[in-house]
């Protein structure tokens, strides 16, 4: 009976069903408990403060947020040292994120449940995020101008709340300046210094010429002088201001407002605000750049960077793809050395990503950007230009590894048209690329984006190959901006996988770390997703059309 069962192949198709539903569950497990973490990151959480007995047998008191807990055995936490009575079975500790790092040294702290005398969630606690050491955690004791208290008591949360939005204003004001302003003035001057060293190189820099640098350099330096006065003046209003508080242990510091990013009472919040909270932090996330070691703050620039990788790199790897698939199919004489080409691309695609890296590293960057450096380049010397790792040797890089994805999916896609189809086009008058270019090629584009959804879906997960051919931890500047020629492929650019790597792995502060490494890698995902689900789109679209001619 069981022969005859397995001679029907049911065994193998419950076994296959059990893999992919095994397959399933895993999937759907990660991407849950990433979507859970990172989506969580954002909400408010209530603030506890804690009556608290410590080793010395004193009561003090410990405001923060709790983050996680733990329970430890009895016998196991005996043996780390911990007392432990006769009728405890168990030892329970909390992480309690207490911030004030500036004033503790450190930004988390374990409690024991069992020493919790009293736990309460004032309505008074504040939450203070700051663009350095974290979070401060405390009340509200005045708010000062110039030195001198304006408010106090029950109105200078309502005041302190106000002058932080026109501090946040001339902040924004101040951003811009650095980044737009003197960061074009700064370029422009570059761009005057390198052109007076092209035409000293050359033996070209006559009086004119050099009169011509001059004036031209001496209007951006004025310029200049008038960001900098702007920016002396901006700086020294936003410092105006600044909020006393109170620390859980009872110390009273001064904040500067200059320093603060955001003031909320999460315990006094109702739900719609907590709602315009998330939605406030959401934003932060997707639109503004890192901050704290990129621990705090927003991914943006890791965004642009991962889209505009991924871009190029599809651009570069599809015709490539594309040509070397139908050399392959259309005219090379199949033989021995076909099948050897075929094999070495096949092999290709299994080998390790780190070494696609090496390569790009050896040969695009110090060879290849090297050379057009001496060439196009020498007044930039010793500085390199293209003989750095940047985003246009990133891509190529990217577009190499995946590039037999894209030859194996295209052939695949072009033996799939019949033989009926050439042979009609042909018999009509058509001549060979005629044929190639108005029938098949069409034809096999649904194969083609097939192929390209594979590469992208590898290209933008890949962090290995990118810590040698063009990923930073912090770019100063993005690859796209509005200096002349806008897009600048020499640049290094923040990428989201090695974004997670870095705070995940890198970070001096892993607990603050780990939630923003579930949002990134949700993130991640969900770029990723959008990548591939745009080129679906447009592969089932041509499927569509092309679907009666195969027919």
């Amino acid at each position: 009976m069981i022969k005859e069962w397995f001679k029907t192949g049911a065994p193998w198709i419950w076994l296959n069903a059990a893999a992919v539903s095994i397959c399933l569950i895993m999937i759907i497990s990660v991407l849950g408990l990433i979507t859970v973490r990172g989506i969580g990151h954002f909400w408010p959480s209530e603030v506890i403060q804690f009556s608290y007995q410590n080793d010395e047998g004193r009561l003090e008191t410990i405001i923060g947020e709790q983050v996680d807990s733990s329970v430890t055995p009895a016998a196991m936490a005996k043996a780390t040292g911990h007392v432990m009575a006769d009728n405890e079975d168990a030892l329970v500790q909390y992480l309690i994120k207490t911030g004030n790092r500036d004033v503790t040294g450190t930004d988390f702290r374990w409690i024991q449940a069992r020493k919790i005398k009293q736990q309460e969630t004032p309505m008074a606690i504040l939450v203070i995020e700051r663009r350095e050491w974290g979070n401060f955690y405390g009340q509200l004791v005045s708010v000062k101008e110039n030195g001198k208290v304006v408010a106090s008591g029950e109105n200078a949360v309502a005041v302190a709340l106000q002058k932080l939005e026109s501090t946040l204003a001339v902040f924004k004001e101040i951003t811009y300046i650095e980044k737009k302003e003197i960061g074009a003035v700064n370029y422009q001057l570059e761009r005057l210094r390198l052109k007076q060293k092209s035409l000293q190189l050359t033996n070209s820099l006559d009086a004119g010429a050099q009169k011509s640098l001059t004036i031209e350099t001496a209007t951006y330096e004025e310029r200049y002088k008038s960001y900098q006065a702007k920016l002396q003046a901006l700086y020294q209003k936003i410092r105006q201001d600044s909020l006393a508080l109170k620390t859980d242990g009872g110390n009273e510091v001064d904040i500067s407002l200059s320093k603060v990013v955001r003031i909320y009472q999460p315990n006094n919040m109702g739900l719609f605000a907590k709602i315009a909270h998330y939605g406030s932090k959401l934003v932060e996330f997707l639109a503004d750049d890192p901050r704290e070691a990129n621990t705090e703050g927003g991914i943006f620039p890791a965004i642009f960077g991962t889209v505009m990788m991924v871009m190029m790199m599809s651009v570069i790897v599809t015709p490539f793809g594309v040509i070397a698939a139908v050399y392959l199919r259309e005219y090379a004489k199949q033989g021995f050395i076909t099948r050897v080409i075929r094999i070495a691309v096949n092999n290709l695609a299994g080998v390790p990503s780190i070494v696609y890296g090496v390569f790009g590293l050896g040969f695009f960057v110090y060879i290849l950007g090297g050379n057009i450096d001496q060439l196009f380049f020498p007044e930039a010397a010793p500085a390199p230009v293209f003989g750095t790792p940047g985003l246009l040797w990133a891509s190529i890089t990217l577009a190499l590894l995946t590039l037999p994805v894209v030859i194996v999916s295209t052939e695949e896609g072009l033996a799939r048209i019949p033989k009926s189809i050439r042979e009609g086009s042909l018999a009509l008058g058509a001549t060979k690329i005629e044929t190639l270019w108005l029938t098949v090629l069409p034809m096999a584009s649904p194969a083609m984006m097939t192929g390209l959804i594979l590469a992208v879906a590898r290209a933008a997960g890949e962090v290995a190959p990118l810590m040698l051919v063009g990923v930073v931890k912090m770019a100063p500047t993005l690859p796209l901006d509005g200096n002349f020629p806008f897009l600048h492929l020499d640049r290094k650019f923040m990428h989201l996988g090695f974004h997670i790597y870095d705070v995940g792995f890198q970070s001096p502060n892993v607990e603050a770390a780990r939630p923003l490494v579930y949002a990134t890698s949700l993130l991640l995902v969900v770029v990723i997703l959008g990548l591939n689900l745009s080129a679906i789109l447009i592969r089932n679209h041509l499927r569509e059309k092309y679907r009666a001619l195969e027919g």
